[in-house]
């Protein structure tokens, strides 16, 4: 094992900030061929051919069923000019989770309707509603996915049953149960709810399983989002080239949607985009897959890490394997960080921007020092003082006032572990 991959490891056992990063930025070569282009290609033509539904579905504001978020301007420590992607305040479920999940979920109603002899114009209708009430579609979660696929399904009348791992926040189960979706806790960590949801959505009739470790429609939906970045940054006059690199920061639970958007920006940006996965010190799965080369993921807790953190959407023990295999070799950096810079930067974002962001959304903020730190001592690395730094909000409009104003103070505690 290198010498930098043992001390990454370190850090992490003792709990502090780790970085690992690989020697030079990789390119579109460096993808896998679990999902193509093309796929790519054919969820974003999903997701037009659905938003007219979408707005008759979700009908507050004046949104166009189009699954954009904007891109912001931030003003960085010693004035430096950051760009934050807005998915904290996507349409409907206000996280990433529009993307990939409700992807996933418009590719099972899709599927429903063409074997029922439904057109997609006749969705709303009481008849659609009265089909698609028979589906049942289950999901396990840490919070935003299973609220996305909930909130969402849902709308379209499905039968939602939402598997809730010992990390999710109680708010989100009660918004949950409020639009009538089955919510299911489990008193253990995101890799054996996974598995028990697993069984539990096997033999049933009329059952979907949303596997948030091998879903493809995960993957592609979120990486519909990078052609839409490219459209936003092309419209400011960002260039991104190999001298005006651009550097991106993506909050990682199980990976899903880092994987997806890293999948997408890389094909779109080649050596001339940087992805930085960030994770909690207490569970960096993606960390510790690569920097121990081992075959298949292995358990944070191998490594001395307990999963144990206030950020609920990245307490994950496990990476996918699907993702790894998709774009493991496209993951340029990966950063640890605590949950005290964590909870810092939910204040600063706050502060300087009026950005509600949850913890695991502010978790791309804080990753910024310690990775510039570490690319400053790789000789094939460009220098990034020249480069656009971008950090991807991933959640955190929905949360309630309570609970946000509880976030901003500095005695902050979280009372449910």
């Amino acid at each position: 094992m290198h010498d930098r991959n043992k001390d990454c490891l370190a850090a992490l056992r003792e709990g502090k900030t780790g970085t690992w990063i690989r020697p030079r930025i990789s390119g579109a070569d460096a993808l896998g061929h679990v999902i193509s282009g093309g796929d790519v290609d054919a969820a974003a033509e999903r997701f037009v051919r659905f938003a007219p539904i979408l707005t008759m579905l979700f009908t507050s504001g004046a949104w166009d069923g189009h699954i954009v978020s904007e891109l912001l301007d931030f003003h960085g420590p010693d004035d430096a000019n950051w760009l934050v992607k807005g998915d904290h305040a996507l349409p409907m479920t206000g996280s990433i989770k529009a993307r990939g999940g409700v992807h996933e979920l418009l590719c099972i109603v899709e599927q429903i309707a063409l074997s029922n002899n439904l057109s997609l114009d006749r969705l709303t209708t009481p008849e659609a509603r009265s089909i698609l009430g028979s589906y049942r579609v289950v999901v396990a979660s840490t919070g935003n996915l299973g609220y996305s696929i909930g909130v969402v399904g849902r709308a379209f009348g499905l039968v939602a049953e939402i598997h809730m791992s010992a990390d999710a926040k109680a708010w989100k189960k009660d918004r949950l149960r409020d639009i009538g979706a089955d919510v299911v806790e489990h008193a253990c960590d995101y890799s054996e709810t996974i598995a028990r949801a697993r069984v539990a959505a096997e033999n049933r009739r009329d059952t979907m399983f949303v596997d948030d470790e091998g879903s493809r429609h995960l993957l592609t939906g979120y990486a519909v989002a990078a052609d839409e970045l490219a459209r936003q940054l092309d419209a400011r006059g960002v260039r991104v080239d190999a001298e005006t690199p651009l550097v991106v920061y993506l909050p990682c639970g199980v990976g899903g949607a880092p994987g997806g958007i890293t999948y997408g920006l890389k094909r779109r940006f080649g050596d001339a985009v940087a992805t930085v996965f960030v994770e909690p010190v207490a569970s960096p799965c993606v960390m510790v897959a690569l920097a121990s080369g081992l075959a298949s993921p292995p358990s944070v807790y191998q490594f001395g890490c307990d999963n144990g953190t206030i950020a609920d959407g990245l307490a994950v023990p496990r990476a996918s394997a699907l993702m790894l295999d998709a774009v493991g070799e496209a993951i340029d950096a990966v950063v640890a960080v605590t949950d005290s810079a964590m909870l810092d930067w939910v204040r600063t974002a706050w502060n300087r921007s009026a950005l509600r962001l949850e913890p695991s959304a502010a978790a791309a903020f804080a990753a910024h020092a310690p990775f510039n730190l570490a690319a400053k001592h790789e000789p094939e690395w460009p220098r990034l003082d020249r480069a656009t730094h971008l950090f991807w909000a991933t959640g955190g409009s929905k949360v309630p006032d309570p609970e946000f104003t509880a976030l901003l103070s500095p005695d902050y505690a979280d009372a449910e572990g």
